[in-house]
This record gives C-alpha cells, sequence and structure tokens, in this order.
C-alpha cells in the first residue's frame, strides 16, 4: 500500500493514500444525491460502497499491477455498478443498462475518454455470467469478486436474507435455504479475494447458515 490509509470512507474518497489517480468527490456526492436506488432492500448504499470498499481494498493489494489510472476505473465502476437498479427481481441486463446510462449521464469530463472502459467493468458484473473470469481483465476480476462476497459482511442476514427476499418476493427463509448451493459453488477468482475470503471462511459460513436453518425448522 503506498501512503497511509485510515480506513474510513471519506479516506477512500479523498484518496487519502495517494492511491489511485485524483479522488471521488465528485461521484460520491453524485451517487449520494441522484441514485434512486440507494434505500432498496439489498441493491442499496451498503452493498454499493461494500463493493467499493473492497475494490479498494484489492487496489491496495495490487498496487503494482494496477496503475493508478485503472485503479481509478474500476473504483468509478464500483460506485455505479447498480446505480438506479430497481430492486425488483428481472433480467439483469436491463439492470445494467440502468447503471451504464447514468454512468453516461455523469461521467466527469477528465473521464470521458475512459468511459468504454468503465462501461466494461460494470457489464462484468452482470449475473448470471455471460463470459468466464478467466478471460477478463483483472479489474473486472476484481469488481466480480467484490461483489460476491455480501454474504461475508456483518450485517449479511438482514442485507442479504431479508434485503434479496424483499426485491425478489420470496420468503426469508426461503433465501437462507438457496445460501447452500450458492456458497457451495462459491469460488472466488483472483488471488486477492481467495487470501481475504479464504475456503475455510466460506466453510464457516456455510455451517453457520445450516445451524440457522436448524434453528428454524
Amino acid at each position: 500500500m503506498k501512503g497511509e490509509f485510515s480506513g474510513s470512507l471519506p479516506a477512500v474518497i479523498y484518496n487519502q493514500a495517494n492511491l489511485y489517480e485524483g479522488d471521488l468527490i465528485y461521484y460520491f456526492k453524485t451517487v449520494f444525491h441522484r441514485a434512486q436506488n440507494l434505500n432498496n432492500p439489498y441493491h442499496n448504499f451498503r452493498h454499493v460502497f461494500h463493493v467499493l470498499w473492497l475494490c479498494h481494498e484489492a487496489c491496495m493489494y495490487y498496487h503494482e499491477s494496477l496503475n493508478p489510472r485503472d485503479m481509478r476505473n474500476l473504483l468509478i465502476a464500483a460506485m455505479f455498478h447498480d446505480f438506479d437498479h430497481p430492486g425488483i427481481m428481472g433480467d439483469d441486463d436491463l439492470n445494467i443498462e440502468r447503471a451504464v446510462r447514468g454512468l453516461a449521464r455523469h461521467i466527469h469530463p477528465k473521464d470521458h475518454l475512459h468511459l468504454d472502459d468503465i462501461v466494461k467493468l460494470i457489464r462484468a458484473t452482470e449475473w448470471p455470467y455471460k463470459t468466464d473470469s478467466e478471460t477478463l481483465a483483472l479489474s473486472a476480476q476484481i469488481i466480480r469478486d467484490a461483489d460476491l462476497s455480501q454474504c461475508f459482511s456483518v450485517a449479511w442476514i438482514q442485507q442479504t436474507l431479508f434485503g434479496l427476499a424483499s426485491e425478489w418476493g420470496k420468503k426469508p427463509f426461503d433465501v437462507l435455504k438457496g445460501q447452500i448451493d450458492f456458497l457451495n459453488k462459491l469460488r472466488f477468482f483472483t488471488e486477492w479475494a481467495q487470501r481475504r475470503f479464504p475456503q475455510s471462511d466460506i466453510d464457516e459460513k456455510l455451517d453457520e447458515v445450516r445451524g440457522l436453518i436448524s434453528l428454524l425448522e
């Protein structure tokens, strides 16, 4: 990691660690004041900035592999990957198009030349994936891994179980049971994510999910 990093959200936005190119103040203000999805049950402010936080962490890990411009593109993509998500179950390609249109509307002039690169990163998060992770550039692999990791946050029961249940029109218990299949198939692609969320963590989460199912049955 380059420089000092306090670990706060303002430190990420101000680029306190002098890690990426410029700062993200303009984009933070844009998302905070203009995004329509920030109060969604799952695709909300917490999720967006969970992904941003982890992408920033990955940038620190890969500071010798990614240049400051690559990092800036990745962090902007993280902030916009669910921009204006409707918070309901539907085709994710339409959700991606909303995010891309939002980015195009609000792109800062100094980032115009890199719009296509940022859009590619956003499109990499479309679920189910249309391309294998091994074919993607490192930045796209990172944002995918960060996007998959919500179940490891401290608020995962509220965020994942109740949040996704609300957006999908399902019962939280059904979403909980679905976590078994999700976690059994979960594989992170980047070295950073594999170290951050090792198989032992996935196994522990599986045990937690099975324990909660047993309690609730």
